[in-house]
């Protein structure tokens, strides 16, 4: 007997421990019982689907930015600022100044977006929400453009080239053609359609055929049609009006101004006009495009590979062209209901207003789907509408509501960080099914 096997003084010997084997069949029972183990309650998956969706982490930015906006406005507010002088002495008065403040200032917000009761009657307290309307007409139809190439796999950031294009073909038809209204109305939107299209589908037939890609096209076409417009309109003869020294178009032929909403009702002073029903309309074309025609596979085939497409036999060089031609038709939908519904006694070189820009915002917060489009095109017109009111009435500056927007732009491109806000879960993540503790378990036995 080795040393090592003599145990120590007053030290018992070890006991071997015998582990009983589970065996391979009892072992494989537990696993499949494990696996058939009950689903998760149906609730348990619903919510789970609702608080992994795109709708939500859209609106949660949305709220995440009105929350910064207060932060903002409480901050740069005079008020606030005098209370916070004595915060330790009284700071009940900081707080409520605070409260005064915001409260205030998104008050404002909403009477000057949606509804105003001070107005007296309903007609003119209504009259908030058709300026709202109408500052989204050109956002839906421009941010429906965006949202197409970016289903296809493109970016198209050419939105103010192509709305200046358009808005020089439809201005140049409104003053310069006489026809009966409904034909006049009609031609000088087709106009501002082929014009936005063929301006766009020059970055389109660059990348289908040089491979040049389209952000910097775009972008360099951006320059070349405001100094090309801001050129005519300077020009007699071109689109700068007889007699005048301003560059500034003439006004548009009445046979050619969209129909308002006053002119159909006759009553009030809305400005709401024709162009956001055909905001609706290209709404509801986009969606059957996307979502029901075989053009639309392909396009959503293009954007989500386009080498598997070219396999599955289909021509991606035409579907970036035909969509880039599709894009900047929107967008000059978007120039033809600032030129012949907004400003129709003429425009000048900054008729696009941003719009082309705000529709890149536009596209993402509704997730480049026609409706969510829509929608988030009325919340941004609601913004600027309510932007204006909430700086007349409150003093609060207009680059608060650009704020607000930048957020939610920041918001809507890392969802991780609103998902970690908040904790929601991720939308990969399915709910584990709970299994049952294996019941047999090894059987120590003493010698």
């Amino acid at each position: 007997m080795s040393d090592e096997q003599i145990p120590a003084q007053g030290q018992k010997p070890e006991q071997p421990v015998e582990v009983e084997q589970v065996p391979v069949e009892q072992r494989a029972g537990d696993a499949v019982a494990a696996e058939k183990a009950p689903p998760p309650p149906a609730s348990n998956r619903v919510l789970r689907e609702i608080l992994s969706s795109n709708w939500l982490i859209s609106l949660l930015a949305v709220v995440v930015a009105l929350l910064v906006g207060a932060v903002l406005i409480a901050v740069t507010d005079p008020a606030v600022q005098k209370a916070a002088g004595y915060f330790f002495a009284r700071p009940g008065d900081t707080l409520r100044a605070i409260w005064e403040s915001v409260s205030g200032a998104y008050i404002s917000l909403f009477q000057g977006a949606i509804f105003n009761p001070k107005r007296g009657d309903f007609v003119n307290a209504i009259k908030p929400l058709t300026e709202t309307l109408t500052f989204a007409t050109p956002l839906i139809t421009a941010g429906l453009a965006v949202a197409l190439t970016f289903r296809v796999g493109m970016f198209n950031i050419g939105g103010r080239g192509q709305i200046l294009i358009a808005a020089a073909c439809a201005g140049w038809v409104s003053w310069s053609v006489s026809l009966p209204a409904p034909l006049h109305i009609l031609l000088a939107t087709v106009a501002a359609i082929a014009g936005g299209a063929l301006w766009a589908g020059i970055a389109g037939v660059l990348k289908a055929r040089t491979g040049a890609h389209e952000v910097i096209v775009t972008i360099m076409l951006n320059y070349v049609a405001f100094y090309l417009i801001s050129y005519l309109l300077k020009t007699p003869g071109a689109l700068q009006a007889p007699g005048s020294n301003t560059p500034k178009s003439p006004p548009a032929l009445p046979s050619a101004v969209y129909p308002t909403l006053s002119d159909l009702l006759g009553v009030g002073s809305y400005r709401l006009h024709l162009g956001f029903l055909l905001a609706i309309l290209a709404t509801v074309w986009l969606w059957y495009l996307l979502n029901r025609s075989s053009l639309g596979f392909r396009f959503r085939a293009v954007g989500e590979n386009p080498h598997a497409a070219r396999v599955a036999g289909i021509s991606v060089t035409r579907v970036y062209i035909v969509a880039m031609l599709l894009s900047g038709g929107l967008m000059g939908l978007a120039g033809a209901s600032q030129v012949l519904g907004t400003t129709t006694t003429g425009f000048a070189a900054g008729v696009d207003a941003g719009i082309g820009f705000d529709a890149i915002t536009v596209a993402l917060l509704g997730r480049s789907r026609p409706w969510g489009v829509f929608f988030s095109g009325i919340l941004f017109g609601a913004l600027k509408a309510g932007g204006y009111t909430m700086q007349a009435s409150q003093g609060i500056p207009i680059d608060i509501v650009l704020v607000v927007q930048s957020v939610i732009v920041l918001l809507i491109a890392a969802p991780p960080l609103v998902r970690s806000i908040f904790r929601l879960p991720k939308p990969d993540e399915t709910p584990r099914a709970r299994r049952p503790r294996a019941t047999a378990t090894p059987k120590v036995v003493t010698k």
